[in-house]
C-alpha cells in the first residue's frame, strides 16, 4: 500500500465520521481548516539536539579545555558576619 492509498483512506474515514455533522458546523470545519492552511507556524526548536554542531573550533577539545582551565580567574569574597 502506497502512501497515496494511505490519504485516500485517512481522507474517506474523516468523511465518514463527519458527514452527520450539522450545515453549520460543517460550514465552521472549512473555515477552520482554511484558515490552517493560510497561516503556517514556525515552531522553533529549543532541544538539546538543536545545538547539535553549533560550536566549531579551530583546535582541538583537548587544547580547548586546557585554554578554558588557564584563563580562569577566581575572585573571592569573604563577607564578614
Amino acid at each position: 500500500m502506497n502512501t497515496a492509498d494511505v490519504n485516500i483512506n485517512l481522507v474517506d474515514s474523516y468523511f465518514t465520521l463527519l458527514k452527520n455533522l450539522s450545515p453549520n458546523n460543517k460550514l465552521e470545519l472549512i473555515a477552520r481548516l482554511s484558515k490552517s492552511m493560510k497561516t503556517t507556524i514556525v515552531k522553533k526548536d529549543t532541544s538539546w539536539e538543536a545545538l547539535f554542531g553549533a560550536w566549531e573550533l579551530d583546535q582541538s577539545a583537548d587544547d580547548f579545555v586546557e585554554q578554558l582551565k588557564k584563563d580562569r580567574t577566581f575572585t573571592r569574597k569573604s563577607i564578614d558576619l
